[in-house]
């Protein structure tokens, strides 16, 4: 067996972006299970490359900061099915929470499907390397299957508990560790050996090269994805929609009175809102005020505040028209 260490500027970098990718696969499905069909397949696809891509960069960042007595270097297409492997299992465990009744069943299901997707992603990269293979042993992938299962299924339960910003942050860490902490208890029960054989010039490109190369990638695709799709932190609530104190908002005029006119084809009557990690509905009739946040707006219903997962420009879109009059 060969001896071998970890490069610890790149072990860092590994936790770095399983972080970031959590953050942003987490952050982009909050509110999705309100949203339109076709909306909410966008972000649950952006959410599972944010993801599955996170985990698999998470694991090559980590494997190229492997340091062993030999060169060695990774097959192009074994490496590519390990990271699509890794979008796929993230996708179709956002499929089971996002599309039907979310219930504690299925949450689970879907940790339970990224638990056992991960050593999956993990042993297929692994089979890719080139000049020395990995040995595996069995008690050493059974303990990571077990620890793979056990933390993704937790941070699925934090996570969507409540689809609130600090469930969202500790579902977050849950994840990022359950990530790292598989890969490298996988790595406890493998073994190195140089293969039989083996010879070759090695990469073009060096692994540390690589490394810094996959990370920065991970966390601008990241930064982009969360500048388009997310609004985390709410708006203050001392300022209009435009981000102008109120007293300095200009006055509009007072609305002429209309002739009620029938209801706009296609509209709606109920909203949809979001509380305690589930959807439901509330009757427009009950509405009096719909203010925009970002992205999502919130509703004012009585004496509470609920969150919408609509834009102002949807919601003014699907209600009635004479229902509501829309002000800057």
């Amino acid at each position: 067996m060969l001896d071998y260490t970890h490069d610890g500027l790149l072990v860092a970098a590994s936790l770095a972006v399983a972080l970031m990718a959590g953050f942003t696969g987490l952050s982009l499905t909050r509110g999705a299970s309100a949203l339109p069909v076709a909306r909410r397949k966008l972000m649950v696809s952006m959410s599972a490359v944010a993801l599955g891509g996170g985990i698999w960069s998470m694991h090559f960042v980590a494997m190229l900061g492997l340091q062993l007595p030999i060169q060695f270097y990774y097959d192009s297409l074994l490496t590519l099915i390990s990271a699509l492997v890794a979008i796929l299992i993230a996708g179709l465990a956002l499929l089971v929470v996002h599309f039907g009744k979310r219930t504690r069943a299925r949450v689970v299901l879907a940790g339970v499907i990224v638990g056992l997707g991960i050593p999956v992603m993990h042993y297929v990269g692994m089979s890719g390397m080139q000049i020395c293979r990995p040995v595996y042993s069995l008690g050493g992938v059974l303990v990571a299957l077990t620890v793979s299962v056990a933390l993704s299924v937790t941070a699925f339960l934090i996570a969507y508990d409540k689809r609130a910003p600090r469930n969202i942050v500790l579902g977050t860490l849950g994840f990022g560790l359950a990530v790292f902490a598989v890969h490298f208890t996988a790595m406890a029960g493998t073994g190195f050996v140089q293969a039989e054989g083996a010879a070759g010039a090695g990469p073009l490109i060096s692994n540390g090269i690589l490394a810094f190369g996959v990370t920065l990638a991970v966390f601008v695709l990241s930064g982009a994805f969360l500048l388009t799709g997310v609004t985390f932190a709410p708006q203050p609530a001392g300022l209009t929609t435009s981000g102008i104190p109120p007293q300095q908002a200009p006055v509009t005029a007072p609305q002429p009175l209309q002739a009620p006119r029938k209801p706009d084809r296609g509209a709606v009557s109920t909203l949809p809102y979001e509380k305690d990690g589930h959807t439901r509905f509330v009757n427009a009739d009950a509405v009096a005020a719909i203010r925009a946040e970002g992205h999502y707006t919130v509703l004012y219903v009585g004496a509470q505040k609920l969150f919408c997962p609509w834009s102002i420009t949807e919601a003014e879109t699907r209600m009635h028209q004479a229902d509501f009059v829309r002000t800057h």
